[in-house]
């Protein structure tokens, strides 16, 4: 019996269990529990390394960046072996917007220079919100697996690993979020895009969804563009893009606006003591 539920639970067998759904009280208690446990590790580990040399902070991102990986690995297996087609690889590549982190993060961990500060940037910048939306938004995941099952559980562990590692780098101070690295974490941006591009056409598959909406809100925007197979993907680039300089420009104001207070405040006291 207990390999039986083994079976279904990775889905080697058909489910009894019917899929709870999007927002059942089973999605609700899984996305409370991954967040909690997401907030309170990186809020504590943050807070322990803030004042340590980069050296020490970094030890945290690499674990995060082998954990990362080795749950999508597994699951890449998993997945292949349940359908017994190893060419499912093709489909499972690190090219959706929320997966870019199993290549960013440990990028962030590993490399040095202007490329480690502008992927600890990129990793800043988009994995909390892969976090929430692959967790909270993705309703399809819900829709066709029980929550309890290894797909949802899985995809809720990277995710969360990768919003874990945004407000670790936040809080630690790892962040760098340089202007001269722009054009880096543009490039990253942009290699990424180029690269679903090709194996998009190669495959005909989905990534990124530079190909179609599939019943997102991008069909708002593939209609806008009357289907268009050329401006279509050029706009959804484009969208990224300009969260990035949103992102960057909301930071920079509300660094300016801190600096100015510390600034007011050191002048205000400065005068009083005299």
């Amino acid at each position: 019996m207990f390999i039986t539920a083994l079976k279904e639970f990775f889905g080697f067998i058909e489910r009894t269990r019917e899929p709870e759904g999007y927002m059942s009280w089973q999605h609700i208690l899984f996305v409370f529990v991954l967040m909690t446990v997401m907030v309170t590790l990186a809020v504590w580990l943050g807070h322990h390394y803030k004042n340590r040399i980069d050296k020490d902070k970094n030890k945290v991102l690499i674990w995060a960046a082998i954990a990362i990986d080795a749950v999508e690995i597994f699951k890449i297996i998993i997945v292949c072996a349940r359908s017994n087609d190893p060419s499912l690889i093709l489909l499972n590549l690190p090219l959706f917007l929320c997966s870019i982190q199993l290549i960013t993060i440990p990028l962030a961990a590993f490399s040095r220079g202007r490329l480690k500060e502008a992927a600890l940037d990129f990793v800043f910048i988009f994995g909390l919100l892969g976090a929430v939306l692959g967790t909270i938004g993705a309703g399809n995941i819900y829709g066709s697996n029980p929550v309890f099952s290894f797909d949802p559980i899985v995809s809720g562990i990277t995710h969360s690993i990768s919003g874990f590692a945004t407000l670790y780098i936040g809080i630690s101070g790892m962040k760098s979020m340089k202007k001269r690295n722009i054009i880096y974490t543009f490039a990253i941006l942009l290699s990424f895009a180029l690269s679903a591009y090709i194996v998009n056409k190669l495959i005909d598959y989905n990534y990124m969804f530079l190909m179609r909406g599939d019943g997102t809100p991008y069909d708002i925007l593939l209609n806008l563009v009357g289907g268009s197979p050329i401006l279509y993907p050029i706009c959804v680039v484009l969208m990224l893009v300009v969260y990035i300089l949103a992102f960057y420009g909301i930071y920079f104001l509300i660094h300016e606006k801190k600096r100015h207070v510390k600034h007011t405040a050191k002048h205000t006291a400065k005068h009083a003591h005299v």
